[in-house]
């Protein structure tokens, strides 16, 4: 590779780890690259295609130079995540950033009726985005008005359920694989199937496997260790 493709344009599938913000991937991967090819210019484009929440992880797309215009392609692309979730229970943040609140006995609820559960969320369906979401309200995100203490009204939006499968349950723990539209919220899922479920959930672990036609399985976390190369 040679800082010339690069600003021609490159395509890098990251696999990013746990509690790191889709920022700081991108930051790493910037730093390495221009450490490698110091002739980059100061003003080289770099940008990913999609947030991933820290508290996920998974398959994160960065695109350089001429690149960087096909990230609303690719953002408008769908997207699958393997997703687990934790019933009888619920959080502020919908995941495991806050502490769990509202434990309820969950003993009544049966495989059968998770199964018909999951089913009532495939295809077209209104959501309201996390609270504690990069949402901007009024010019401020989400998740600072929510972190301050203020409240926060989100609009309901539409978004689209593609698939549910690959269930698994052993209670209170469930997961499954989501095929869903640009712009769901996996966390608002978790949280709306624990409040038809009438027992609560919230989202224990997320993982981005695909978008579009990019596959985690073809991602790379060696970005994050100081000795990999990128040229390598």
């Amino acid at each position: 590779m040679t800082s010339e493709e690069l600003q021609s344009g490159h395509i890098f599938l990251l696999d990013k780890p746990l509690d790191w913000t889709s920022f700081q991937a991108v930051n790493k991967l910037k730093y390495k690259l221009k450490r490698e090819f110091p002739e980059l210019p100061k003003k080289f484009k770099i940008g990913h295609a999609g947030t991933l929440d820290p508290r996920a992880t998974g398959l994160l797309i960065v695109c350089t130079g001429k690149f960087t215009k096909r990230i609303p392609e690719i953002q408008d692309a769908p997207k699958e995540y393997w997703t687990e979730i934790k019933i009888g229970v619920q959080t502020e943040s919908y995941d495991t950033e806050k502490p769990e609140i509202l434990h309820v006995d969950y003993s009544h609820i049966t495989e059968e009726l998770i199964h018909e559960t999951l089913a009532k969320f495939i295809g077209e369906i209104d959501q309201k985005p996390p609270v504690f979401s990069a949402l901007k309200i009024d010019g401020k995100r989400a998740y600072d008005l929510a972190r301050a203490g203020t409240e926060v009204e989100m609009k309901s939006r539409k978004t689209t359920i593609h698939y549910l499968n690959n269930i698994e349950i052993n209670l209170p723990i469930v997961s499954f694989t989501v095929g869903c539209s640009k712009g769901t919220y996996i966390r608002s899922l978790a949280h709306d199937i624990g409040q038809e479920l009438k027992v609560g959930a919230y989202l224990t672990q997320l993982r981005r496997t695909k978008i579009g036609d990019y596959s985690v399985e073809n991602a790379s976390s060696d970005f994050i260790n100081d000795d990999f190369k990128i040229s390598e």
